[in-house]
C-alpha cells in the first residue's frame, strides 16, 4: 500500500503514453486501451476504500518524497475521509465516460482518449496532494485537457466556451497562487528551518491575525468559487456544459465542479478558520441565491442539456450552504451531496447524450412519448430524475436532508429559504421528464428510436447501483467521512471565540459583548 496513491494517480498517464504510440487508424484499439486502463485504475482505487481505517482523522496512504528540497517542495500525497470518495468518484466516472464516447467520438479518437486519461491524472492529483505547490500544479494541469476536449470536440460555439472556461479559471488561480506564495514566505518548517509548501506543516504553524486571514481566505475562495461555480461566477458553466461533448459534460459536472467545493473544505476552512467564521453570512447568502437562481433559470430552458447545466448551479449551492453551516450534519451532507451530484447529474448528461446521438437535437419540444418507444431508457430516466429531486430511498435525499438539518441548526431563516430550492427542483426536473417521456409521439423521427444498447446499459447500471446504495445505506460512506469532517469543524470552532477580535480602547464605559453589557478594566484588550 506504500505507493498506492501514486499508482492510482499516474496509471492513466502511462495509458496516455501508450496511446501516443498507437496508430491513429486503430480506433478500436485506442478505445480499448483507454477503457482497460481506466477500469484497472478504478479497481486499484477500490483498495483505498477497503483498506481505509475507521475512525481516524489522520491522513492515510501517505507518500512523501523530496522533489525540490531547496525550495521546500515535496511530492506529498495522502487522503482522509474528505478526499477518499472524491478520488473514487473520479476513477468511477472516467471509464464510463470512455465507454460513453465509444460511438459518439469518431474524429481524432487518439487525441480524445489521450486527453481523457491526462485529465484523470490532474483530477486525482488535486484530491490527493498534500503539498500546496503540487496541488497547484495538478490544478493547472487539469485545465489543459479540458480546454481541448471542449474546444475540439464541442458544439458550434466550442471555441468561445473553451476560452471562457480557461480564462475564468486562470483568473482565480493566479490570485490563489499569490496567497500560496504568501503562506510559503511566512511559514517555516521546524524540522528543516526552511520555508515550505507542505500542507500539514502549514496547518500546524499558521496563526495569522484576522485581517490577514480575511485576505488569504478571499484569494483562495475566489478560485474555488469560480470552479464550483457560485453565483455570480457561474456564467462560464452553461456555455462549457452545452458545448462540451457528452463525456466532457459528465466529467465537468461530476468531478471538476467538486474541486471547488473540495477546496473550500480542505483549504479555506482549516487554514483560515477565523476568516471562515466571518465569511459565513456572505457565502451562505450567495449559496441561497445560487440555489433559487439556478432553479428558476432551469424552469425556462428549452434545451435539455442547458437545463441540466443550470441545475448544477442550484445543486452546488446546496453543497456550499451545507459546508458553511459549520456543523457535522451540514458539512457531512455537503460532502456526500458532492458525490450524489456527480452520480445523478453525470447520469443526466449521459441520458441527454443518448437521445442526442439518435436525433441530434436537445430541444425538449422535439421529443414526447418516448416512454412507449424506449421503455428501458424511460426507467433509467425516471430513477435518475427522482434521485436528482431528492426522493427518499435514493441518494439525493440523504444529502439534501443532512444539509437542511445542518443549516436549520445554524440559521433557521437560511434553511427555510433554501428549502424552496427543493420544490423548484421537482418542478423543472419533472416538467422536463413529463415533456420528453409522456404524451403522444408527435414527431415521426421518434417512432422507431432504438432503446438502450448493451453498451449504454453498462454505463447506467453501475450508476444506478450507487444511487440506490447511498440512498438506502448511507452509513457506508458517512462513517468514513465524519471523523475528518469533525476534525475540520473542531479547528474552525476552536478559533470562533477569537474570530471577532478587536482592540477595545481604554475605557470604563459599558460595552456590549457576548450578549450582555460589561465594564472592562482599562488595561483589557479584546
Amino acid at each position: 500500500m506504500s505507493n498506492l496513491l501514486s499508482i492510482v494517480t499516474l496509471l492513466p498517464l502511462l495509458g496516455a503514453i501508450i496511446i501516443m504510440f498507437l496508430p491513429k487508424e486503430g480506433k478500436n484499439a485506442i478505445r480499448s486501451v483507454a477503457f482497460t486502463v481506466t477500469v484497472l485504475d478504478f479497481l486499484i482505487s477500490l483498495a483505498l476504500f477497503f483498506n481505509f481505517e475507521i475512525p481516524t482523522t489522520a491522513m492515510q496512504f501517505v507518500e512523501c518524497y523530496d522533489w525540490i528540497p531547496s525550495l521546500g517542495i515535496s511530492y506529498h500525497l495522502g487522503i482522509d475521509g474528505i478526499s477518499l470518495f472524491l478520488v473514487l468518484l473520479t476513477t468511477f466516472l472516467t471509464p464510463l465516460c470512455v465507454l460513453g464516447s465509444w460511438k459518439s467520438i469518431q474524429e481524432r479518437v487518439k487525441e480524445f482518449m489521450f486527453f481523457m486519461l491526462f485529465l484523470e491524472v490532474g483530477m486525482v492529483g488535486v484530491f490527493v496532494s498534500l503539498d500546496l505547490f503540487l496541488f497547484y500544479v495538478f490544478w493547472e494541469v487539469m485545465l489543459v485537457p479540458m480546454y481541448f476536449l471542449i474546444g475540439i470536440w464541442g458544439g458550434p460555439r466550442r471555441i468561445y466556451a473553451a476560452v471562457k472556461f480557461f480564462l475564468f479559471t486562470m483568473f482565480g488561480s493566479v490570485l490563489m497562487l499569490v496567497a500560496i506564495l504568501f503562506l510559503y514566505f511566512n511559514i517555516t518548517d521546524p524540522a528543516t528551518g526552511r520555508h515550505t509548501f507542505d500542507l500539514m506543516v502549514v496547518m500546524s504553524q499558521i496563526n495569522f491575525p484576522l485581517n490577514v486571514q480575511m485576505w488569504l481566505f478571499g484569494a483562495f475562495a475566489l478560485a474555488f468559487a469560480i470552479k464550483v461555480p457560485m453565483f455570480p461566477f457561474h456564467t462560464w458553466l452553461p456555455d462549457a456544459h452545452v458545448e462540451a461533448p457528452t463525456a466532457g459534460s459528465v466529467i465537468l459536472a461530476g468531478v471538476l465542479l467538486k474541486m471547488g467545493t473540495y477546496g473550500f473544505l480542505r483549504f479555506c476552512l482549516p487554514l483560515f478558520p477565523k476568516a471562515a467564521v466571518e465569511y459565513v453570512p456572505l457565502i451562505s447568502v450567495l449559496a441561497i441565491i445560487g440555489i433559487i437562481y439556478g432553479a428558476l433559470v432551469s424552469l425556462v430552458q428549452k434545451d435539455m442539456k442547458k437545463l441540466v447545466a443550470f441545475s448544477s448551479v442550484s445543486h452546488l449551492g446546496f453543497v456550499m450552504l451545507g459546508l458553511f453551516a459549520l456543523n457535522i450534519n451540514g458539512v457531512s451532507g455537503g460532502l456526500i451531496q458532492m458525490i450524489n451530484h456527480g452520480l445523478s447529474t453525470g447520469a443526466l448528461f449521459f441520458i441527454v447524450g443518448v437521445v442526442y446521438d439518435r436525433r441530434h437535437t436537445r430541444m425538449i419540444a422535439d421529443y414526447g412519448g418516448l416512454a412507449k418507444v424506449m421503455p428501458v431508457y424511460f426507467t433509467v430516466f425516471m430513477i435518475v430524475t427522482l434521485s436528482s429531486i431528492g426522493l427518499p430511498g435514493l441518494n439525493g435525499f440523504v444529502g439534501e436532508f443532512l444539509i437542511l438539518v445542518g443549516t436549520f441548526q445554524a440559521n433557521i431563516a437560511y434553511a427555510v429559504v433554501a428549502a424552496t430550492g427543493v420544490i423548484l427542483a421537482a418542478c423543472y426536473m419533472l416538467w422536463m421528464f413529463q415533456r420528453v417521456m409522456f404524451g403522444k409521439v408527435t414527431h415521426a423521427e421518434n417512432e422507431k428510436l432504438p432503446d438502450l444498447s448493451l453498451r449504454e446499459k453498462m454505463i447506467f447500471l453501475p450508476i444506478l447501483v450507487m444511487i440506490i446504495w447511498i440512498g438506502v445505506y448511507p452509513a457506508t460512506f458517512l462513517k468514513r467521512m465524519e471523523p475528518s469532517v469533525a476534525h475540520v469543524i473542531e479547528i474552525v470552532k476552536s478559533s470562533e471565540t477569537t474570530a471577532h477580535e478587536t482592540l477595545m480602547p481604554s475605557t470604563k464605559l459599558p460595552v456590549w459583548a457576548d450578549g450582555c453589557w460589561i465594564i472592562a478594566p482599562e488595561d483589557r484588550t479584546w
